[in-house]
């Protein structure tokens, strides 16, 4: 793909991501100096949906990224992310004081997480077949996956998690932070969303795993950010960070 054609689809993953609205070429001159009139952004839409990076919803809509282009994106021009300080600070402030308190660690990250990310979080120990889920609500009413069997899909998966935690984690290499966009997803009822999973082990030698679900069109670099930030949290590492901080 040439520099002209990344920089447009790039703009259109940003701009959906933002908006949740399909986007036009009209639109993207009138936001952006490309230097180029709207027919030459229109011209390298089209193509870009021939190559099957972009989608049109309808004729005279705009258009959207496909799997294809949101993993171009990721892959190509998604920058890593630092989490900004707010969150940063939140989270370490929140985390310490739940280690402190000796709770469940698992429930009780998956819960923080959900809540400063805005999606679906699930966070568990494998060895314990022990799993907690906050966010659901978030996720079902996403417009993206409004359709009655999506929901229940959604659902199928959380009710038989324990018998598919191995096939998800065997997909991403312990220590690692992937993304599945869509139906590069290894758990086939939620294809219509993406996941951000982070397996890990605790100092005591225990396997957990994090997991954001959330539509296609999240902030990927943020998202990623935040379940990184937790994984190295939970296998203990990130208390290296903690004292280069404070």
């Amino acid at each position: 793909m040439d520099e002209r054609s990344g920089k447009i689809l790039g703009l259109v993953v940003e701009e959906y991501t933002r908006t949740a609205v399909p986007v036009g070429s009209t639109y993207l001159c009138k936001q952006y100096d490309l230097l180029v009139s709207s027919a030459t952004v229109r011209a390298i839409m089209s193509s870009l949906e021939d190559e099957g990076y972009l989608h049109q919803p309808h004729t005279s809509a705009g258009r959207v990224p496909t799997d294809k282009g949101y993993r171009f994106y990721i892959e190509s021009q998604m920058t890593g992310q630092n989490l900004s300080r707010q969150d940063e600070m939140e989270l370490k402030r929140e985390l310490l004081t739940l280690r402190a308190k000796n709770v469940r660690l698992a429930r009780t990250t998956a819960k923080l997480l959900s809540a400063l990310s805005g999606h679906m979080v699930m966070s568990g120990v494998v060895d314990r077949d022990e799993y907690y889920d906050f966010g659901l609500r978030t996720l079902l009413e996403d417009e993206s996956i409004s359709s009655r069997d999506e929901l229940c899909r959604v659902a199928e998966v959380l009710d038989y998690i324990d018998e598919r935690v191995d096939v998800l984690l065997a997909q991403v290499p312990e220590g690692e932070t992937h993304i599945f966009v869509g139906k590069e997803n290894p758990l086939d009822e939620i294809s219509g969303c993406s996941m951000v999973v982070a397996p890990y082990r605790s100092k005591d030698g225990e396997r957990g795993m994090v997991a954001l679900i959330g539509p296609k069109r999240m902030q990927y670099a943020r998202n990623k950010s935040l379940v990184e930030y937790v994984r190295k949290f939970l296998s203990g590492s990130v208390i290296v960070i903690f004292l280069i901080v404070v």
